[in-house]
């Protein structure tokens, strides 16, 4: 088929990337490359999806002329829409580009849809959309009102537009939530790539919340595999347990591992992997992080037959190892 995938120079968008190409799909990659972290990074997954079935379009998903021409171009049958300006510290000090990357840039692409109708629209969410929850594990069905940042509330506000054009105009829409992404090619600005680098170097890790935090941390693999089984899940009738809305084919989906890590045990993987100590500084939390996540998968593996399993232990060790092969180290 023909897929149209936004954020494709990012660290999922690109692995989604590379497993519909390795399916034998066509895929129209779009990505504006923006400097928050290392561009030569994502220059250098952009390079490996190079070749037959791959078509690169380095725009702006917040541009909506820039938009409606790659749309005219992609004809695709299947969005997977990835592109987003992520990071809950940055929004603190750069809430502006939240709202146009993450709500303005979904807006455009949900109105190009709208007439221009797809199979499915799939679109990246958050775990963070559970904000304040304290019932665990998240449920789909739970209520997600309380956002503790503005990249939480941007990514929520998303969830509702696509919840209304799923109303309005019948295209079947499918939310992920995700859990704490980690695996090769990863995200410099994420706690797996700044504890590796930082322990190569023998400098010492900042551990917010005094270490005392845990997530849901969810390997690559597993999140592109979900994705993948999902296109196909388009929401219609309902399952046991299901989010879908009685008024719109949308559907909310965890993909989480749903074993939530505490941090701590995941600086000792880390130090298991590079072979050596980790030195710490110990610091209390940063405004607008939520002390636990957990996922509850019973949805996702109901849908498609699979459920995330890559345990900590088998997954830190493919990113250190890549790290070192990347950058040499």
């Amino acid at each position: 088929m023909r897929y149209l995938v936004t954020g494709s120079a990012g660290f999922i968008g690109y692995h989604v990337c590379r497993r519909l190409l390795d399916d034998g799909h066509e895929v129209h990659g779009v990505d504006s490359l923006v400097p928050y972290y290392d561009v030569a990074l994502k220059h250098a997954r952009h390079a490996r999806l190079e070749g037959p079935g791959f078509v690169p379009h380095i725009q702006d998903v917040a541009d909506m002329a820039a938009m409606r021409a790659v749309m005219d171009a992609a004809r695709p049958e299947v969005v997977i829409h990835l592109a987003a300006q992520a990071g809950v510290r940055y929004a603190l000090e750069h809430p502006d580009v939240y709202v146009s990357a993450n709500m303005v840039g979904t807006f455009n692409l949900l109105e190009l849809v709208r007439h221009a109708p797809v199979r499915h629209f799939l679109m990246a969410s958050t775990s963070s959309a559970y904000g304040a929850n304290t019932k665990m594990p998240f449920l789909e069905t739970d209520a997600a009102d309380t956002p503790l940042n503005i990249y939480a509330a941007s990514k929520k506000a998303a969830e509702l537009m696509g919840h209304c054009y799923a109303h309005l105009w019948r295209q079947p829409i499918t939310a992920f939530r995700f859990f704490t992404v980690y695996g090769p090619w990863g995200r410099p600005d994420m706690a797996l790539f700044k504890f590796t680098q930082a322990a190569l170097r023998g400098e010492p890790i900042d551990l917010y919340g005094h270490g005392e935090m845990a997530r849901d941390f969810t390997f690559i693999d597993d999140l592109v595999e979900a994705i993948i089984r999902l296109v196909d899940a388009m929401p219609g009738q309902p399952v046991a347990g299901d989010s879908l809305s009685p008024v719109a084919p949308f559907r909310v989906v965890n993909i989480g591992h749903g074993a939530p890590v505490g941090l701590l045990d995941f600086v000792a993987e880390i130090e298991r992997a590079v072979g050596r100590p980790v030195a710490r500084n110990s610091l209390p939390m940063q405004p607008g992080e939520v002390p636990r996540t957990w996922a509850d998968a019973t949805l996702l593996e109901t849908l498609t037959g699979f459920r995330p399993a890559t345990p900590i232990g088998v997954g830190v060790p493919q990113f250190v190892a890549w790290f070192r092969a990347h950058y040499g180290v």
